[in-house]
């Protein structure tokens, strides 16, 4: 019977792949945060040359959105803004 002590078990093989998993996602965990922060950095520079923040926070997450799902959202939002002597 040949002697399989020098060839890898599938458990070892399982462990190096989810380790290289693991170090794959702690990379882009670190990647996600440098973005992060320069987005952050982004703000302040709009922030200090005048503009609203808060304002530049709704626009990019509408833009994200559908067109029929942001007309859905903004329609609600005028309907509400009515019932409550908004407009």
């Amino acid at each position: 019977m040949a002697d399989h002590s020098d060839s890898p078990t599938s458990e070892t093989v399982a462990t190096g792949q989810l380790r290289a998993f693991i170090e794959r996602i702690e990379r882009l965990e670190e990647e996600k945060k440098t973005i992060a922060d320069d987005i952050k950095d982004v703000y302040a520079e709009a922030k200090g040359n005048g503009f609203d923040t808060k304002a530049m926070r709704t626009i990019v997450r509408l833009r994200k959105q559908e067109e029929a799902e942001r007309q859905e959202a903004e329609a609600m939002l005028d309907l509400y803004k009515e019932a409550l002597g908004m407009h």
